[in-house]
């Protein structure tokens, strides 16, 4: 569906913001863009699917997780304002192992690879666009890796409490443990054990 001007203001506001482009460049990219409405029973993503789109967050809550051995196992959390993408499979154009599920009702703004390529060839702010976007990626990815290799549960769980306190309010908490590779009984808990 083609995207309404309200739709587009977040953003919008968003790319001005990390990558100082100007109401021209936005102007250039908007005929590329699409809204998608999706709800809890929709996914973005299937395993084994190429990423056609990057979608913009403007309402709603995803989950981002692969299958090992029929075990849903999250890796990534998004809200409004994030960007929510497999960024390799996408970048690439090969199949993806991951799913992207929303997690409520949700809106997405979203653009294919096509258009993102077309914007770099006419403007460098764009070419920035996409820095910081693979950048973002990059520091998403270790950031996970490390949490894993120098943490440990505990320590994962009072880090996420810490830094990302917005994800209980609005994410089950089995989804939750899966993310912080511990069972449901187990994140239990620690909660119980970390509020006292």
């Amino acid at each position: 569906m083609q995207a309404t001007a309200a739709q587009l203001a977040p953003f919008k506001e968003c790319l001005r913001t990390v990558s100082f482009l100007t109401e021209a460049d936005c102007a250039l990219f908007e005929p590329h863009l699409r809204v998608r409405t999706l709800t809890v029973r929709d996914y973005l993503l299937t395993a084994g699917k190429v990423c056609l789109e990057i979608g913009y967050i403007n309402k709603g809550c995803f989950r981002t997780y692969y299958l090992s051995e029929g075990k849903e196992i999250n890796t990534q959390f998004a809200f409004e304002g994030d960007f929510v993408v497999d960024y390799d499979s996408f970048l690439n154009q090969k199949a993806s192992p991951y799913y992207i599920q929303p997690l409520e009702d949700a809106e997405v703004v979203t653009f294919n690879l096509a258009a993102l390529q077309q914007a770099y060839n006419q403007s460098q702010r764009w070419e920035r666009f996409g820095r910081v976007m693979a950048e973002e990626a990059y520091r998403r990815t270790t950031a996970r890796v490390e949490s894993f290799l120098f943490m440990g549960g505990e320590e994962r769980y009072v880090d996420l409490l810490t830094h990302q306190p917005h994800i209980f309010e609005r994410v089950p908490l089995y989804h939750i443990a899966s993310y912080l590779g511990m069972e449901r009984e187990s994140l239990s808990r620690l909660r119980r054990k970390v509020s006292r």
